[in-house]
């Protein structure tokens, strides 16, 4: 009995210790810390990513509203080597998301059936597509796919948010796609397909009644 109470001394200096309470703590709070930072900073990259793909798709409706060669005096014509540019300037605008690697680009030139356009119905007249990722096709009027409606159309784009063209005019219409891959995947953090669209009225009078390819430019098809 009396050889055991230096042991018990030590039992009830070790249950009064807490010096190392602290890190212990720490140790058991840790993971719980490190998983809603890495959520958190994967759901800002998510963010971003989604932002820079809808500036993307904006600035590639104006680009697109706006091309075209020719003076204020006559209609504006479009070519091939046009369309090419605003695919390449999407491209290079993407950076190190790799657009082009990681998605697929949609443009989409809406028209009225008529001019007047008295029945309110539009069609769509081209469209031209660009992007490794086969995956996507135009979701609101497939010239390739016959059992999509491409003419007799109320407007373009998702219901009760669709565009129109104006008499003798047109509207650029472009839906962009991308596969975002998480910089470390866990089960808190985003994953899938990035989808934008954007519209623009054409605002300087065009020749709608073809694109020119003289140059005999490669054609972005869809």
């Amino acid at each position: 009995m009396i050889r055991a109470l230096p042991h018990l001394a030590r039992l009830r200096r070790l249950g009064d210790d807490t010096s190392g309470l602290a890190l212990l703590e720490f140790a058991f709070i840790l993971p719980i810390v490190l998983t809603l930072s890495l959520a958190g900073a994967e759901m800002t990259n998510y963010i971003i990513t989604k932002m820079r793909i809808s500036q993307i798709a904006l600035h590639l409706a104006d680009n697109a509203s706006r091309i075209g060669t020719g003076s204020q005096l006559q209609a504006k014509t479009i070519s091939e080597i046009d369309i090419n540019d605003l695919l390449t300037g999407a491209q290079l605008q993407s950076g190190e998301l790799d657009l082009f690697t990681n998605g697929r680009v949609i443009i989409s030139d809406l028209e009225p059936m008529a001019n007047p356009n008295t029945s309110g119905k539009y069609k769509i007249v081209w469209q031209r597509c660009k992007g490794a990722v086969t995956g996507f096709s135009p979701q609101y009027g497939n010239l390739k796919d016959p059992t999509t409606t491409t003419s007799n159309m109320d407007g373009m784009g998702p219901q009760n948010r669709q565009v129109m063209a104006p008499d003798g005019g047109a509207t650029m219409y472009v839906e962009v796609y991308y596969n975002y891959k998480p910089l470390i995947r866990t089960s808190l953090t985003p994953a899938g397909t990035i989808s934008e669209i954007a519209s623009m009225m054409v605002r300087d009078r065009r020749d709608l009644s073809q694109i020119y390819n003289v140059e005999n430019a490669p054609k972005a098809a869809c």
